[in-house]
């Protein structure tokens, strides 16, 4: 395949003009305004959805953000997620000069400027995220969640290769494949997925003539698909998130439950020497290991103090976890300023910079604390069984 030219495939009663692109690649914004204004399709489909074109028409729209909000609603999770991909879009713009997506918001504003339908074809990260992370046992969990994690810290140290790679896909789809080389197990959720979704998006774009925009990374995975035995793509399957296991959804209820078994039965043993011990292995191993994990995250005394006092208690409260709390104090005490908001993306293209920005650091405390919590009660098990 040529870069920047459009591959033909023809389907009944249909043309699509697949166009591969570098997403970090100047020539590719070309080649996308070009191919709009010389084939003039009757629909435009771009390797987008929704949320990823509101970040690329406004990639200041962190200045808006209300953090004590995120984390009250329990979204400092994804938040975190959100960011971790926002930064290694960013460092993968600076390794290469060039602002990633910009050829996807030139297809999507062509299109605009001469009336042309357009699609939004990919599917929501969000739901490839989690899709992902339900289709995956408790171990490679883990796996996944430190990938995840190191690309958001890796330094970029790239080589002409590696940037000859980066030129053939976008940062998502780098990203993710970065995960499925880590985790084979689920490319299929984080790549082959996509591909078909991506196709299907294509096939169902009205009009005669389409013109489709992607990444050329999908290229090949997708004229597979389209030239294959043309069985449509079950959209909805691919969309729908399965839901959470018996042993996922048990487990935040069964272990505060065990705990207070345990502390009924020494209480029944009449034993309150052993009793006190268990109480003290519970409130310091959950407390200790919170605020440590508050410490690493370079959180205000206030925030470190709040997850030890608030680790014990959360710990046996599977409606709010210790992360909350302690990241809510981490945002009073240490309040992000106009400059934190503005400069996020800018800080968080290095690793440091995701301790020294405040807004960041409100959800290192968030994730570190609810870490050291989660360590600290499967250690206080240990204490409470020898103890009780």
């Amino acid at each position: 395949m040529t870069p920047d030219v459009p591959v033909r495939i023809e389907l009944p009663g249909k043309v699509i003009h697949l166009l591969g692109t570098a997403h970090v690649s100047q020539a590719s914004v070309d080649a996308v305004r070009r191919a709009v204004a010389e084939l003039g399709p009757d629909c435009v489909c771009v390797e987008l959805d929704i949320d990823r074109l509101a970040a690329l028409r406004n990639p200041e729209r962190w200045r808006n953000l209300d953090l004590f909000r995120t984390l009250k609603e329990g979204k400092g999770s994804m938040l975190l997620a959100n960011l971790a991909l926002a930064s290694f879009q960013k460092r993968m713009g600076l390794a290469t000069g060039v602002k990633p997506g910009g050829e996807l918001l030139a297809a999507v504003e062509e299109a605009e400027a001469r009336g042309t339908p357009i699609r939004l074809i990919d599917r929501v990260v969000r739901t490839t995220l989690l899709r992902a992370w339900r289709q995956t046992g408790a171990w490679k969990k883990i796996e996944l969640l430190g990938a995840l994690l190191a690309s958001a810290f890796e330094k970029p140290d790239l080589g002409e290769e590696d940037l000859a790679k980066l030129r053939e896909q976008d940062t998502l789809s780098a990203l993710l494949a970065e995960v499925g080389e880590a985790m084979p197990a689920a490319k299929a959720t984080l790549i082959d997925e996509r591909d078909r979704y991506l196709a299907e998006g294509l096939r169902r774009a009205p009009g005669t003539v389409t013109l489709g925009v992607v990444g050329a990374a999908h290229v090949p995975g997708i004229r597979r698909e389209l030239e294959g035995t043309g069985a449509p793509v079950d959209l909805a399957a691919l969309d729908a998130i399965p839901p959470r296991s018996r042993f996922s959804r048990a487990i935040p209820w069964v272990v505060p439950a065990i705990v207070l078994a345990l502390f009924v039965v020494g209480f029944a043993a009449g034993d309150t020497t052993k009793l006190a011990q268990a109480a003290w292995a519970w409130v310091l191993a959950n407390g200790s290991l919170s605020a440590l994990g508050a410490l690493v995250a370079l959180g205000h005394p206030a925030a470190i103090a709040t997850a030890f006092v608030a680790a014990p208690i959360t710990s046996l409260n599977p409606t709010v976890g210790a992360g909350m709390v302690a990241g809510a104090a981490q945002a009073w005490a240490s309040r992000p300023r106009v400059g934190d908001l503005e400069g996020l993306l800018d800080d968080l293209a290095h690793w440091q910079g995701w301790w020294t920005n405040r807004v960041s650091r409100v959800l290192l405390v968030f994730f570190f604390s609810n870490l050291g919590s989660s360590l600290g009660t499967f250690v206080a098990f240990g204490w409470l069984k020898d103890l009780v």
